[in-house]
C-alpha cells in the first residue's frame, strides 16, 4: 500500500501582505503608546496612529493578552504592559555606548582619516575609553585610559557643555584656578565656565585649535542615553594643519551626525541640541 503525502499548502501572496500589515499596525500601535508616554486614551491613540478607534481597540485587545499593553479600570487608559517593560530592560542593558560606538568611529576613520575616540566621565574627569586610528596617524600622547582636561579639550568641554553635575562643575574650577594666565585669556573674563558651555550648546560640539595640544585640533560632541543625559563624547582630532576644526566644517557636521546617531541607537528620542 502506497501513502500519498499531501504537500503543506503554501501561504498566498495576499494573505502574505496581509500579515505584514498586520504586523506593522500593532507594532504602530506599541511605538504610538510609547510616543505618547507609555499612557493614553483610546481616541488619543487613534487620533496618534491616524487610524479608526475600532481597529486601534482590535490591535490593543491583541496586545494586552501578550502582556504587551494593559488597561486601567478607573481611567479606562491604556499603558505600556510588563511584556514590554521586560522588553525594554532588556534592550536597555545592552545599551552600551562605547559598543554603540564602535562603527561610528570606523566610519568617521575611514570617510574623514582621523584619529577618533570615545570618552565616558570619569571620577578624575573625561576618560578615554576606545581609540581608532587612520593608517597615517597623528603623534599624540593620548590612549585608552587618558583623562581630559574639562576646560582646555574639545572633550572636556562637550561634557562641560551638558553635563550639569556639581562634581563636573567643581573640577572646571578648579582647572581655571590653577590656569595659566595666557589659558585664561582664551576664555571670557567675566564667565569663562558659564559661556563656554553657552558657546558648546549653540554649536552642539566643541571645536579646540592648539589649545589642549600644540599643533592638534579637535572636534567633540555628546552622546546621549534613552533618558537624554550625556553619557559620553565622540571625539575626533588631527593635525592643525589639515584639519579643519569649524564649527561648521565637514569634520563637524560629521562627528555631531555620528554622535546622534549613537544617541538614537542608545534609545535617546531628543533632537540633537545645536
Amino acid at each position: 500500500m502506497t501513502t500519498t503525502i499531501e504537500p503543506m499548502p503554501t501561504e498566498r501572496p495576499r494573505e502574505r501582505r496581509q500579515r505584514v500589515q498586520a504586523a506593522e499596525t500593532g507594532m504602530a500601535v506599541l511605538k504610538g503608546l510609547a510616543d505618547l508616554g507609555g499612557r493614553a486614551t483610546l481616541t488619543a491613540l487613534s487620533a496618534h496612529v491616524g487610524e479608526p478607534s475600532s481597529k486601534v481597540h482590535r490591535y490593543l485587545v491583541s496586545l494586552g493578552e501578550e502582556g504587551l499593553v494593559s488597561q486601567d479600570a478607573a481611567t479606562q487608559q491604556y499603558f505600556l504592559g510588563p511584556e514590554a517593560i521586560r522588553i525594554g530592560m532588556a534592550a536597555m542593558r545592552q545599551a552600551d555606548p562605547i559598543r554603540a560606538a564602535e562603527p561610528a568611529l570606523v566610519r568617521l576613520r575611514e570617510a574623514l582619516e582621523v584619529t577618533c575616540f570615545v570618552a565616558v566621565m570619569g571620577n578624575k574627569g573625561p576618560t578615554i575609553v576606545r581609540f581608532e586610528e587612520p593608517g597615517l596617524p597623528v603623534t599624540v600622547n593620548v590612549r585608552v585610559g587618558s583623562v581630559l582636561s574639562l576646560l582646555w579639550s574639545a572633550t572636556g568641554r562637550a561634557f562641560l557643555g551638558y553635563l550639569d553635575e556639581r562634581a563636573v562643575h567643581a573640577m572646571a574650577k578648579e582647572e581655571l584656578a590653577s590656569a595659566l594666565p595666557e589659558q585664561r585669556g582664551l576664555l571670557d573674563a567675566k564667565r569663562p565656565i558659564d559661556s563656554l558651555r553657552e558657546a558648546v550648546r549653540a554649536a552642539g560640539c566643541a571645536c579646540v585649535r592648539d589649545v589642549y595640544l600644540r599643533g592638534i585640533s579637535a572636534v567633540a560632541a555628546p552622546i546621549r542615553d534613552h533618558t537624554g543625559r550625556v553619557c559620553a563624547v565622540l571625539t575626533a582630532l588631527g593635525a592643525t594643519g589639515g584639519f579643519d576644526a569649524l564649527e561648521t566644517g565637514p569634520i563637524a557636521a560629521a562627528v555631531r551626525r555620528e554622535a546622534a546617531a549613537i544617541s538614537a541607537t542608545l534609545g535617546c528620542t531628543e533632537p540633537a541640541r545645536g
